[in-house]
């Protein structure tokens, strides 16, 4: 009697590989011709193209539930549950490339052979919301059934770029050349910053994804906003230390705020908005209490700018502190001046 097992082989090919029960030695391997794909519930299929004789009973497609995970060499590996082990092994592994990212999903690139020197690429999304997990490394969550989800942790250091994007770059072989190439994943989104030992950053207003770094307290200037985040690997026995440095000019205007306005090369970004208790100082520069615009919560910073930056709606807000002669009033968008 024979057992039927199934298994992947390192050109992302099914294979069925019957074995005698007793002697556990192999009858015969053979490739199923298809294509994997990821359904609505972000669960697998294996597709089959090629139908087989009908004396393989081999359906037409495979369901194949499990755990989804990302190697250390940026690869898809899916843990298979344990009502599916008989059939298949512990896990698969898609060997391929992570092509694409954006606000929800990841777009991952197989390679299959079809014969000895024809190869074909297709796409595999995955849907889900971007976070920091607790040690500040990017991390994806993919949506499961009954609100559960599978995390995707990219166990290496993300950098910023000249246009103050986040940045994750990643080397590893191809499949078909063998040669090792570095690979540049580009999260597009803005800055913002609500808590004395946090800064995040927002793929969208309208989705979940967001990356909330915890932080040393920033440090707040003229032309720039500084923090340093540590990013602890599972293969370094300390935290990497990564340094976020946003330059830029500090403004106020009407009806809305002290505002950043972060300076870059290539895009527009939205200026960073705060509300603030203001004072006058003894030295000809005006002291912000820095708070969050929307819940006017205080988050414990303290930025003092000379009055010769404050331009335009900045130049109207300092007449009417000088004015009022009080020790503190608020800019906003809650107060109008």
């Amino acid at each position: 009697m024979q057992r039927i097992r199934y298994e992947v082989d390192p050109f992302n090919r099914l294979i069925i590989d019957k074995r005698a029960k007793k002697s556990g030695l192999p009858k015969f391997r053979k490739v199923i011709d298809g294509r994997f794909k990821i359904d609505g519930k972000n669960e697998l299929n294996y597709h089959v193209k090629a139908p087989l004789e009908e004396s393989e009973h081999i359906p037409h497609q495979f369901k194949i539930k499990g755990r989804w995970s990302l190697t250390d060499d940026h690869d898809l590996r899916l843990t298979i549950e344990k009502s599916g082990r008989e059939t298949f092994g512990d896990e698969i592994t898609l060997k391929g490339q992570i092509l694409d990212v954006n606000e929800n999903s990841l777009l991952f690139a197989v390679t299959t052979r079809q014969d000895k020197n024809k190869y074909s690429t297709y796409l595999l999304r995955l849907g889900g919301s971007w976070k920091a997990d607790k040690f500040n490394r990017l991390s994806f969550y993919i949506e499961k059934e009954k609100g559960k989800y599978d995390i995707l942790t990219f166990n290496g250091v993300w950098e910023i770029d000249k246009n103050h994007q986040i940045v994750y770059q990643y080397e590893k072989g191809e499949l078909i050349r063998k040669k090792r190439r570095l690979h540049t994943l580009t999260f597009k989104g803005y800055w913002d910053i609500r808590d004395k030992f946090r800064i995040s950053y927002l793929l969208s207003k309208d989705s979940a994804s967001a990356f909330n770094f915890q932080t040393a307290i920033g440090v707040f200037d003229e032309d720039f906003i500084k923090y340093e985040i540590g990013i602890r690997l599972t293969n370094r026995v300390r935290p990497i230390r990564q340094m976020i440095i946003l330059s830029g000019k500090w403004g106020l205007k009407k009806d809305v705020g002290l505002i950043f306005e972060i300076e870059c090369e290539d895009k527009k970004t939205p200026a960073m908005i705060f509300g603030a208790d203001v004072k006058l100082t003894a030295k000809d520069t005006i002291a912000f209490r820095l708070k969050d615009d929307i819940e006017n919560k205080d988050i414990g910073i303290t930025l003092n700018l000379s009055y010769n930056i404050l331009k335009g709606d900045g130049e109207a807000f300092l007449r009417l502190l000088r004015s009022r002669q009080e020790s503190s009033i608020y800019a906003g968008a809650a107060w109008r001046w």
